[in-house]
């Protein structure tokens, strides 16, 4: 009897923990939606706990007890922005990012690349321009910042460490100097200003980004 009460009580738990690891997944994905919707809408500052939970038809101390502070929750909201889910998967090992490490020619990274701006800027460019204005707001702000910036110059860097390891480095430029170039233009902010601000279609703003990452690297059409 105890046995059989102890392998239903099992059976029980087994059953049920995956469900309440699946609601409380669908309830932080809820609170990370209608975060970034206010974030975007209103700004950082404007935009409180209570607006949040209300969006995402929660309670209050629900959205706190799944970020413990708002500078969390847009951090998360940053993240998921940049990967397309919540998965603990890095952008440089997504599907969509694959070819750029399959580019055999320096101007194929780089086409490939320019891919991957469009994909990130499409998801997140309004996402960093909340963190840069909200950046002056306090340490936990500028330290998020500061972090997205340092992670556009690893990608930058990790371009220029295959563009270099397919064919000899960008002619008059230091590795450091071609991590500068790649650097300026992944920056969604391009992709705020053309796409969403001047009506380019995206199409001709990857090419454009291409184009800029190839001439500004001094790669003639000859070598890439």
């Amino acid at each position: 009897m105890g046995v059989n009460r102890g392998v239903a009580g099992g059976g029980r738990r087994r059953y049920d923990s995956p469900l309440r690891e699946e609601r409380a997944r669908q309830t932080r994905q809820a609170i990370v939606t209608a975060a970034s919707r206010l974030f975007v809408a209103r700004g950082y500052a404007a935009t409180s706990f209570a607006d949040i939970a209300t969006e995402a038809t929660v309670a209050r101390p629900t959205v706190f007890a799944a970020f413990g502070s708002k500078a969390a929750l847009l951090r998360e909201v940053v993240d998921q922005a940049l990967a397309g889910d919540d998965k603990p998967v890095p952008v440089a090992e997504r599907p969509w990012f694959r070819p750029v490490w399959e580019g055999r020619t320096p101007r194929a990274v780089l086409e490939a690349y320019a891919g991957v701006c469009r994909v990130i800027g499409g998801r997140a460019a309004e996402v960093f321009e909340v963190v840069r204005r909200a950046a002056d707001e306090g340490p936990e702000l500028a330290d998020l910042w500061g972090t997205m910036q340092r992670n556009r110059r690893a990608g930058a860097t990790m371009v220029i460490d295959h563009i270099e390891g397919l064919a000899p480095g960008p002619p008059g430029l230091d590795h450091e100097r071609a991590v500068d170039v790649v650097w300026v233009f992944n920056d969604p902010s391009h992709y705020r200003s053309l796409v969403r601000g001047c009506g380019w279609s995206e199409q001709e703003y990857t090419a454009w980004i291409a184009d800029q990452m190839h001439h500004g690297l001094g790669l003639d059409a000859a070598r890439g």
